[in-house]
């Protein structure tokens, strides 16, 4: 892994006038770990940091770059030609992707959760997981936290207070629990999602005053 040489200032000029919360906020990753990749280094540790595969498609999203270009100058990639001769091969999805109700991804390995298993399947090609986390959104699937991406499709039961996403109607089944950064960007979206996978009208209660958990409560739609 040859990484370029002052890539902690490429990525420094890649954010250009952009604040570090800023950057923070559209990257979903720390301010201060975003600073101490432009530093190199670690600052409460001192010890050198390499950014990784998903680190570094999320600053591409946030800058606004090519993934490929950044996997490059950090070094995962000797060139664009190399990565891109990879594609021949597209990565198969080991479950029916309708079926699936959330992915946990990491960059050695996917995890689909459906209703009934959890299946295993490993990242061979680095190309392949790019055009994976791309085609996601395609298929109605939101990130919902730093390795999360749930099937908006599938959830029928949104619990507010304690940022759960359920995928049954009484919410006693499979269920994950989202970012607040993400809870506050896509409420409305998980809202209308569960209105129309549930066939329901909704109407959102939360009694500030007690501890109780948030409702939805259901309406038929009129006809």
């Amino acid at each position: 892994m040859k990484q370029l040489e002052g890539f902690g200032k490429f990525l420094e000029s890649l954010r250009g006038k952009m604040s570090l919360r800023e950057a923070a906020n559209k990257s979903g990753l720390s301010h201060a770990y975003i600073r101490d990749l432009e530093l190199e280094r670690n600052r409460s540790t001192n010890e050198k940091i390499n950014p990784s595969p998903v680190t570094l498609k999320k600053l591409s999203d946030a800058y606004n770059i090519p993934y490929t270009d950044l996997m490059e100058k950090a070094g995962y990639l000797e060139n664009q030609n190399d990565f891109a001769s990879s594609s021949q091969t597209a990565m198969q999805e080991p479950v029916s992707m309708s079926d699936t109700l959330f992915i946990e991804v990491s960059s050695k390995e996917m995890i689909y959760h459906t209703r009934f298993e959890r299946i295993s399947q490993g990242v061979n090609s680095l190309l392949d997981f790019s055009l994976f986390l791309d085609k996601l959104e395609e298929m109605g699937f939101k990130k919902m936290d730093t390795d999360l991406f749930v099937n908006m499709n599938q959830i029928q039961k949104y619990n507010e207070k304690d940022g759960k996403l359920y995928f049954d109607p009484l919410g006693i089944s499979k269920c994950v629990v989202i970012a607040a950064i993400r809870q506050k960007k896509y409420h409305d979206l998980i809202v209308r999602s569960v209105a129309r996978n549930t066939g329901m009208g909704l109407e959102f209660h939360y009694d500030r005053q007690s501890s109780a958990d948030s409702l939805l409560s259901s309406v038929k739609r009129p006809t």
